[in-house]
């Protein structure tokens, strides 16, 4: 059987992958299970799963799940702290890792697991933006398997060819076209946007999502770090990746070839398919996801993203195309930002103008290593925490 471990276990990508695992118990056995502070949900989780291991980072939810422990029959053994997740990442009967940690907490796991030679299903698209090269650089050195999560990167490596590593024009691709929903405000007059509360902005008309990524959602933030992550995982120039919004959430993505073919993967909008596609790969499985009905989906529509209304989305562009620390200090300021907005402590317009601020102030020098990407999202978040006081609505 296949040992996992799903870092995030508690989040909605841990869920829906525990789901998936559940229709195949015969093939896949939960060898660990993470989460940030969610006792109650991890134990129940514990209890259906029976995994060697669960972390906690939260002290005191670590407390709460050590006293449900002694009142079960589980052989789980409670691991707390960071370090845990990156051990839990690297066990010898680990073969494969989810890595669905949001944010920048999920790099240092991550990399833990691509040094230790898993294969690697990859949802936090943060460890790509922050680490880039670093990042694949490590899948390369320790034969690491890695591939994405993210329901747009699932749908290009899905209509990408074989050989793609070899170079995108060797092989025939002329452009990524990487769709977009629009969020919850693709409609609403820009002049409103300022009176959105972090209800509003999490209610995403299509996907069921963590607030924090919902709120990248309707900022598009969210597809501009993927347009960062796609330039690393499919080793293209960030001028060959075009965001399409599609507001139907059917189309997945897209790769433009050549001859004039363009190659899609179409779904409902259902986590599951990504996750039971790199779950399999090379083979099918079952995902629990219902077929999709052409006669139901009935149209299809597209159009060009307005950067007035999406500046972070100009903003994710213009630091990949800055390249060095700019994406890391992109990712730090955007998750300072929304933290705050969730808060009610920033209006939503003012999310980019913490970014965009961030950007202009935080320049980190020296080599592009470890130490310099955490010392790089340390710097912006100390910036972009200043910046969320002084402008606080």
């Amino acid at each position: 059987m296949t040992g996992i471990t799903i870092l995030g276990a508690t989040g909605s990508i841990g869920v829906s992958t525990l789901d998936v695992i559940s229709r195949h118990a015969d093939q896949y056995r939960v060898v660990a299970l993470t989460a940030h502070r969610n006792a109650d949900k991890l134990f129940a989780q514990c209890l259906q799963f029976r995994p060697d291991f669960a972390v906690l980072i939260d002290d005191q939810a670590g407390k709460r799940f050590a006293d449900l422990l002694k009142d079960s029959d589980l052989d789980t053994q409670l691991l707390m702290g960071v370090a845990a997740l990156e051990e839990v990442a690297a066990l010898a009967d680990v073969d494969y890792v989810m890595a669905a940690i949001v944010g920048a907490a999920g790099l240092l796991p991550s990399l833990a697991a691509a040094r230790a030679g898993k294969r690697v299903l990859l949802a936090n698209k943060e460890s790509l933006v922050m680490s880039g090269k670093l990042f694949m650089d490590e899948i390369k050195k320790h034969n690491a398997t890695l591939l994405p999560i993210d329901s747009e990167h699932n749908a290009i490596f899905q209509s990408m060819p074989n050989d793609f590593s070899q170079g995108l024009e060797q092989c025939g691709v002329t452009k990524i076209l990487l769709t977009a929903s629009g969020g919850p405000f693709l409609q609403t007059p820009i002049d409103q946007l300022k009176a959105v509360t972090p209800d509003q902005a999490c209610a995403h008309p299509n996907w069921e999502m963590g607030r924090k990524i919902s709120v990248d959602s309707a900022t598009m933030m969210n597809k501009g770090l993927e347009v960062i992550e796609a330039c690393w995982l499919f080793n293209s120039q960030v001028d060959n990746i075009q965001v399409v919004i599609h507001p139907q959430s059917v189309i997945h993505s897209m790769v433009q070839y050549s001859d004039g073919s363009v190659l899609a993967q179409l779904g409902n909008p259902d986590m599951r398919t990504p996750i039971a596609h790199s779950l399999a790969w090379p083979e099918r499985i079952d995902s629990g996801v219902a077929p999709l009905d052409m006669f139901e989906v009935a149209r299809l529509d597209f159009q060009e993203p307005d950067f007035e209304r999406f500046p972070c989305l100009k903003l994710a562009y213009q630091s990949m195309q800055a390249g060095g620390h700019a994406p890391a200090v992109l990712n730090a300021a955007n998750e300072v930002a929304v933290e705050s907005f969730l808060n009610n402590e920033l209006s939503f317009d003012k999310i980019a103008e913490v970014i965009e601020l961030t950007l202009s102030k935080v320049s980190p020098s020296g080599a592009f290593d470890l130490d310099s990407i955490l010392d790089a999202d340390r710097q912006a978040r100390e910036y972009a925490s200043q910046l969320t006081t002084s402008l606080r609505s």
